[in-house]
Formats: C-alpha cells, structure tokens, sequence
C-alpha cells in the first residue's frame, strides 16, 4: 500500500463500491512470470463459480474437504492475514474477495508454497458474493485496513456502511465475529458509528486494550506494520452478530 490516503492501491483493504461501480485498482505493476501463471493455472481450480443470476452458493460445497465452518475475508490485499488465518485453522474454509489482480497473485503464491487447500477466491466485487450467499453460512468476516476515503463526498464509498452491513448481517450466522481494523480515525469513527447503529451487532469491547491491542489469533498485516512505523495507531474493533429473534 501506498502511504496516500487519497489514492493508495489495495493492500490489506477491499477496493470500495457505491451503486454499481466498483472504486479502486485493480491493477498494479506487471505482474512477474510465476504470478502470471498463477492467475492463468491456480485461480481457475479456486476461483469461487458465479451463480446464475439470482442462484445461491452453499459455501461447505467450495471445499473439498469438509470444513468445520466458513469465514470471509472482503478485501485481503496481499493476502498474509488470509494464508494466516488458512495456516492456523486448516478446518475452516475460507473465502477471500478482492478485485486487485497483484494482490490475487500474492495471495496465490502462498497458497501453492504452503499447500493450503482450505482457501477460495471471488477475484471481484464482494456484492455478488454476499448476495450468493445463504443466510447464517459465515462464522467469521473481517474487513482490514479498508481505504478511508477521507473526502466528505467520498464517503459513501466506505465499504462498512448503511449498503453493506445489511449484507453482512443477513449471512453471518448468530454470534459470529465481524473484524474490523483501521489506522485512520476518521474511518474508524464512521464504521463504529455505523455498526453500532446497525440493530445485528454488538460491540465486543469493554475497556481501551479490546480495541488498541490486537489478539494472538489477529496476525499483523503488511499495511498495518506500515502504519505503525509511519506513526499512526491501529483500532481493532470486534463486533459480534447478535442472535436472531
């Protein structure tokens, strides 16, 4: 990631949508011989199938072994929070969603050195896949280091909003964890102001270290080690999805 808070590529952060458009890159740099053949060999055996307009996805059906439960990472940049996640709990299957081409790639690259066969990708939009998804199917969501989009006119391009959590809450299922992490505080502020207006989810923390220091099972990004040199301070916010009546 770039240190641009105006226009910085994906790293650990989903690339934004408002209406129908996506918002952001969804390419950088040429990417290297072993990368291309990546996206041309690895990502079509992962590649998560689009449903037929309106179709669903059963989300334990994308593994091919049987998976204990299914998480969903919306934006995993390079990718290292996902292998992590996939390394530390090989009987969850785990989706990731990003649009970003170089950081499929990365994502891919770890994903064949380590073997991980409990890894699947939407290499696009989280919309649709959210929309595909049955209700109460995820166990786990996270949304890192998403671009705050500081511009006033911007903002409702913030993933974390009134158009997506709506999304979020219909497929986690009760008492799952939706993750959320930042190191600008006028986002910060605004996906806490949302979530907890939003009547599905509750705020996890209880006293300033639940949400300043990050937990064992919540591996550090290559973004947020960024902005901890750069000075700037990381929120880790914890929600969980209350049960349905």
């Amino acid at each position: 990631m770039t240190d641009s808070k105006t226009d910085r590529p994906t790293d650990d952060a989903p690339q934004t949508e408002t209406g129908n458009r996506l918002f952001g890159r969804r390419k950088g740099r040429p990417l290297r011989k072993r990368r291309t053949s990546l996206i041309e060999d690895l990502l079509p055996r992962l590649q998560i199938p689009t449903p037929a307009s309106g179709g669903s996805l059963i989300p334990a059906s994308l593994f091919a072994t049987p998976t204990r439960e299914v998480w969903l990472e919306i934006g995993f940049g390079m990718g290292h929070h996902l292998a992590w996640q996939a390394r530390h709990n090989p009987d969850v299957g785990i989706i990731g969603a990003e649009p970003f081409l170089n950081g499929i790639a990365g994502l891919l690259g770890m994903v064949e050195d380590e073997n991980l066969g409990n890894v699947r990708i939407q290499p696009d939009d989280a919309r649709p896949l959210l929309d595909a998804l049955p209700d109460a199917s995820i166990g786990r969501a996270f949304v890192l280091f998403a671009d705050p989009w500081p511009k006033k006119r911007h903002a409702d391009r913030r993933f974390i909003g009134p158009e997506n959590l709506p999304r979020l809450a219909r497929v986690l299922k009760d008492g799952a964890e939706l993750r959320l992490a930042s190191d600008d505080m006028g986002l910060v502020r605004w996906m806490l102001e949302h979530t907890l207006k939003h009547p599905d989810f509750e705020w996890t923390a209880r006293r300033p270290s639940d949400w300043r220091i990050r937990p064992d099972d919540w591996p550090a990004t290559r973004y947020e080690e960024k902005a901890i040199a750069a000075g700037r301070k990381p929120v880790f916010m914890r929600f969980v999805r209350r049960p349905r009546r």
